[in-house]
């Protein structure tokens, strides 16, 4: 069975029969894909599990950080304000 060509040269197929093609190339391009990258095969799913895994605690760190980064300057501010007042107020003394 040669399939139905058109006039213009394209060929022409039923649409279950095109949704079926389709649907195994994206299957075994997704396989294809996966075993490029190194996740094929029966721990394939663990592997992912533990990528996902990684990046969740890496961007635990990364806001970890920019909260510490945070109240580590506001605490300098702080306490660069209260130098200043005890300072100007001569708390520790008469200034030069």
């Amino acid at each position: 069975m040669s399939p139905r060509r058109a006039g213009d040269g394209h060929v022409r197929m039923p649409d279950a029969e095109f949704e079926e093609l389709l649907a195994r190339a994206a299957e075994e391009g997704a396989k294809r894909a996966l075993a490029d990258a190194g996740l094929d095969g029966k721990e394939a799913a663990l592997d992912i599990r533990d990528l996902r895994a990684l990046l969740d605690c890496i961007r635990f760190v990364r806001r970890t950080a920019v909260q510490t980064s945070v109240h580590l300057i506001t605490t300098g501010v702080i306490l660069a304000l209260l130098a200043g007042i005890a300072l100007k107020l001569k708390i520790f003394g008469s200034a030069p």
